[in-house]
């Protein structure tokens, strides 16, 4: 058994929305509440549903058919991105009010760092944490899980423990408690691959793998799986990073399609979205991530690393294409693209160099700065590159037309599909 403290060296949150997308719906038409409903009618799959339609044995990436026979009365919308959106930006700015050392880890979850808050803020962790879910739930009108912890790892555990609209605080004394009851492949990070690798050392829960030994960790699992041992043993490893420390883009498109020029060209689209915002906050990426997800919502990716920052699309797509073809596969059918802009810096002063990369670098920052300028006066992608085309150019299916949020069908004066005033359709759906 691995020793623990019993204080509380770091006070980490962590924030995930409950069935975020179909908790909006309700929010925004109450006489949903209580109703099984989904969301997911423009991809024929479902993408996010309530409560309701889970204990009626719906799940996530189910087919809307299938929904249908186990289901007749479920109700079906589309997404209403805009609205998500909306509420995710208002999420992480009420989380802001109690620390600005707040991470965006996806639309609907965030991470928190309050040490340190418990004097300025005249209470205790816990109530700290639970008064930041009581603001959240009032605020914006659907709930929340929150857990608390000593390093990030174990706070995903928390917040999971209760669901929906639970709070769950893991002091490093009840670690070994919360670690005796989560099974091994609840722990944030651990794959199904190392979920079969570890059972067959009968490694079953996340407690019997953080009392393994360090030398047997790190013989037998890469770096990423010892900096996951130690966070559950209580040792931050993880930090909460700073507002852009990565920048991503991410699109489902549908129908799902396996032709490689179609895919590719989301890709690139999200390349392009990537650095517009890199460009805007003036960052620049010394690496990058890019990956597809399939129908079955699996992920593919890799990594690369740049000889030098850049927030170019297209010296990131040079380095992509030739290695696209490794995660690829027309068999698949693809749902998603996206890319992760990591280890973000400032943009630095263009230095010369006797190879003329400086110079080209030059025109491109000069090119890209005219486009941007472009898009601010004529709409985003006024123009754009070749190789996003295809998915520029994509025309979704007369069903999935037919089946958009209320919110696209009600323009406001001067609002086009592209330039829009951020204000989320507040009526009823049904």
């Amino acid at each position: 058994m691995f020793k623990i403290s019993k204080d509380y060296p770091r006070a980490i949150v962590h924030i995930d929305g409950d069935c975020f997308f179909a908790a909006c719906e309700v929010m925004k038409n109450p006489k949903l509440k209580g109703k099984p409903v989904i969301i997911g009618a423009e991809r024929v799959i479902v993408s996010s549903l309530t409560y309701e339609a889970k204990v009626r044995g719906v799940t996530r990436g189910m087919q809307l058919h299938e929904v249908k026979r186990i289901c007749p009365e479920v109700i079906i919308l589309p997404s209403d991105y805009e609205t998500y959106s909306l509420m995710s930006v208002r999420m992480f700015e009420i989380v802001r009010r109690f620390t600005p050392q707040v991470e965006e880890y996806s639309i609907d979850e965030c991470f928190a760092d309050i040490t340190g808050m418990q004097r300025p803020m005249n209470m205790s962790y816990e109530k700290i944490g639970l008064k930041i879910k009581e603001t959240l739930d009032k605020e914006l009108g659907i709930t929340f899980s929150v857990g608390l912890a000593p390093t990030k790892v174990l706070a995903k555990i928390g917040s999971k423990w209760h669901k929906p609209s639970g709070f769950t605080s893991i002091p490093n004394f009840r670690i070994v408690d919360f670690l005796d009851q989560t099974p091994i492949g609840q722990v944030w990070g651990i794959g199904q691959n190392t979920i079969n690798f570890l059972q067959k050392y009968d490694i079953k829960t996340a407690n019997d793998f953080a009392n393994q030994t360090e030398h047997w960790v790190k013989a037998k699992l890469s770096k990423p799986f010892y900096e996951i041992w130690q966070e559950l043993r209580g040792t931050a490893i993880y930090n909460v990073k700073a507002p852009y420390q990565s920048i991503s883009k991410t699109k489902t498109f549908t129908p799902p399609s396996h032709n490689r020029s179609f895919v590719m060209a989301q890709l690139s689209k999200n390349i392009e979205n990537a650095c517009i915002k890199l460009r805007r906050h003036e960052l620049a990426s010394k690496k990058f991530f890019f990956f597809l997800k399939t129908q079955d919502f699996k992920h593919l990716g890799l990594e690369i690393k740049l000889s030098q920052p850049t927030n170019s699309p297209t010296e990131v797509l040079e380095l992509i294409e030739p290695r696209f073809t490794e995660i690829f596969n027309s068999c698949l059918e693809y749902r998603s693209s996206g890319v992760v802009m990591l280890d973000l810096v400032p943009v630095a002063p263009i230095q010369l160099d006797i190879f003329g990369k400086a110079l080209r670098i030059e025109k491109l920052t000069k090119l890209f700065s005219s486009l941007d300028d472009l898009s601010t006066r004529y709409g985003k992608h006024t123009a754009f590159l070749g190789s996003s085309l295809k998915a520029m150019t994509h025309h979704e299916p007369l069903l999935v037309r037919n089946t958009v949020p209320q919110r696209q069908n009600l323009l406001f004066t001067g609002e086009s599909l592209r330039k829009r005033i951020s204000l989320p359709f507040m009526g009823e759906v049904i």
